[in-house]
């Protein structure tokens, strides 16, 4: 859907000249931002005023309001399939997650005039085409209060953190639980974009940098986009920063909170983080995180700097950034791939450490009189500390990945959130009973609170072979696609943002039928009498003066033992096939 022109008073330009376009943050003296219905006004505006400019929405928020999308490209060629022929590179830009953190959209609002309007920085889009969410959480974005974000200097007007239904869209993108998340993957999908930025404000200490950063270079990175986003994208973007009077920083993320002497932490996002999930799309992502104790219009001019920045380097390696992206859709959906086991999760190595030179702040470390704990209270005077930061990061747990997952067609709600990722799937014409590999989930428990709407479930994962009948309509989901690493992450159990962690198979785990005690009591004698082993297996069990004094485990033990027990309870629905010949026998016409 097309947003129509307001009508306001602009200077259409006919090959450069000046507009008088301003937005709220420029009329405030950079200390608020624009309204939803004031940034539609100056978004509309702009649409009217360069032909280089087409605002339209991708989306509907919970609450009913449009997610408005700005594209920018010096044809108007205002399509993915424009875009590519012109052999272009598409960067995406987002704002506004957090609505709080709202530094990117008026800093990108100042960038598209810069681009558009005055014409300063046309040509970074000379083989570029942008696409621009200057709100993403819209509903977030309207709960303004000046006491949303308690740790942060600026705007006056800040949104809200989560979306209407309380929904942090940053831990979303999995599980795809908001209508915002399912329009977000919808346009990813559609114009498949060859870098991300995502523009944030960061909590967290004092010290002295506005801008900070997380690149993702991680194991589960594919190489070439690790490659690429290290050397081509931060190398220069660091020392161009730096020329603009923004030295950069690693995300301050400390070893101890707060605290910056004790060293900074590498931070690798999962999948549910919106950089994470991109990466795990073959495209390089960075993430922006001004410093929330800097003034909203410093942060907005750092984060303004970091997109021209990045654009440029985009613009200028646009060729070469095609060529990476479509080469990591090409591996990923190669046999050589599936042939190395794939990282599921990763943790900050101690082990290596560099020592770096930081810009902080002094301060002191306070017991409370109060509350009895410790504080950090930050001074004015800089102060440059002598830190260790520990950039690698350690495989935790990785996975050997299989030919192909095979979902039963009951679980329906999985399969239709698959297809919305824009996993390729083969639905099956015929039921069919095969050898799969499957996967009992043992000792289930889940969280007591909630987390992001959910209550996420922790197992430990034993695998075995077994032949299982998959009735028709069942869901063949061939790794063989540029996908593989979002498929991994969906249906292996051990992935932290897998399906099953969500809770999408928690029905799996439940008894439904059960055995009374008096039943048991009987059948108990019935099985030491016939079976010699288990009767040596109890009088081994029984050594442990616990079980041996509490009648129901003792019940349970043998319940478990006996055919009566649900053995398909525990067991994970999804079979795994390892055998390619399997799968192109199911899939032959893909």
């Amino acid at each position: 859907m097309h947003l129509a022109a307001t009508g306001l008073a602009v200077a259409v330009l006919a090959g450069g000249g000046h507009s008088d376009f301003a937005t709220e943050f420029d009329r405030s003296g950079g200390t608020r931002t624009s309204s939803y219905a004031q940034t539609i006004a100056e978004l509309a505006e702009l649409d009217h005023a360069s032909k280089w400019i087409k605002v339209e929405t991708f989306g509907t928020s919970g609450e009913g309001r449009a997610l408005p999308l700005v594209m920018v490209d010096r044809r108007g060629h205002f399509t993915p399939e424009a875009a590519r022929r012109d052999g272009n590179a598409v960067v995406l830009i987002q704002a506004g997650i957090h609505a709080g953190e709202i530094d990117g959209k008026d800093a990108g609002l100042r960038l598209l005039k810069d681009i558009a309007i005055d014409g300063s920085l046309a040509h970074l889009l000379d083989h570029v085409t942008l696409l621009f969410i200057p709100i993403y959480n819209v509903d977030g974005h309207e709960n303004t209060s000046p006491f949303n974000r308690p740790n942060q200097a600026g705007p006056e007007n800040p949104g809200f953190r989560a979306n209407a239904t309380n929904l942090n869209l940053n831990r979303d993108y999995m599980k795809l639980d908001a209508p915002e998340t399912r329009a977000w993957i919808a346009l990813f999908n559609q114009w498949r974009p060859d870098l991300f930025i995502d523009c944030h404000v960061t909590d967290g200490a004092d010290y002295r940098y506005v801008m900070t950063y997380i690149v993702e270079t991680w194991q589960y990175t594919d190489p070439a986009v690790a490659a690429w986003s290290r050397d081509r994208l931060l190398k220069p973007l660091e020392d161009r920063m730096r020329k603009s009077g923004y030295p950069l920083s690693p995300y301050c993320e400390f070893r101890v909170a707060n605290d910056p002497t004790s060293g900074i932490k590498s931070h690798a996002s999962t999948p549910r983080f919106s950089t994470g999930y991109a990466t795990l799309r073959n495209r390089p992502a960075l993430l922006l995180e001004t410093h929330m104790l800097k003034d909203y219009a410093t942060r907005v001019d750092a984060t303004h700097s970091m997109l021209v920045h990045a654009l440029g380097i985009a613009n200028a390696d646009a060729r070469g950034l095609r060529a990476v992206v479509a080469q990591a859709d090409a591996l990923a959906a190669s046999p050589a791939f599936r042939g190395t086991p794939f990282p599921l999760v990763l943790d900050v190595s101690y082990a290596d450490s560099v020592l770096i030179d930081f810009a902080g702040v002094a301060f002191e470390k306070i017991e409370s009189d109060i509350t009895g704990g410790v504080w950090y209270r930050y001074g004015a005077t800089p102060a440059t500390f002598r830190i260790p930061y520990f950039p690698t990061q350690r495989v935790v747990r990785d996975a050997a990945l299989p030919e192909a997952y095979l979902i039963p067609r009951q679980w329906a709600d999985v399969i239709a959130r698959l297809e919305c990722h824009g996993v390729r799937l083969c639905r099956l014409g015929a039921a069919v009973t095969i050898p799969v590999e499957s996967i009992r989930l043992r000792d289930p428990a889940w969280s007591a609170a909630p987390f992001e709407g959910r209550h996420a479930v922790t197992y430990t994962s034993e695998r075995f072979e077994e032949t299982r009948t998959f009735p028709a309509g069942s869901v063949v989901v061939d790794m063989a696609q540029a996908n593989a690493r979002v498929i991994a992450h969906l249906l292996e159990p051990d992935a932290p943002d897998a399906f099953v962690q969500w809770g999408f198979f928690d029905a799996s785990f439940e008894e439904k039928e059960y055995i009374e005690s008096y039943v048991m009591e009987a059948k108990i004698r019935e099985m030491l009498a016939s079976d010699l082993t288990l009767a040596t297996e109890f009088a081994e069990a029984k050594l442990d003066t616990a079980f041996a004094g509490d009648p129901e485990r003792i019940r349970r033990w043998f319940y478990v033992r006996s055919p009566y027990f649900e053995h398909r309870a525990e067991v994970y629905p999804v079979g795994l096939i390892r055998d390619r010949a399997v799968v192109d026998a199911l899939c032959p016409a893909r």
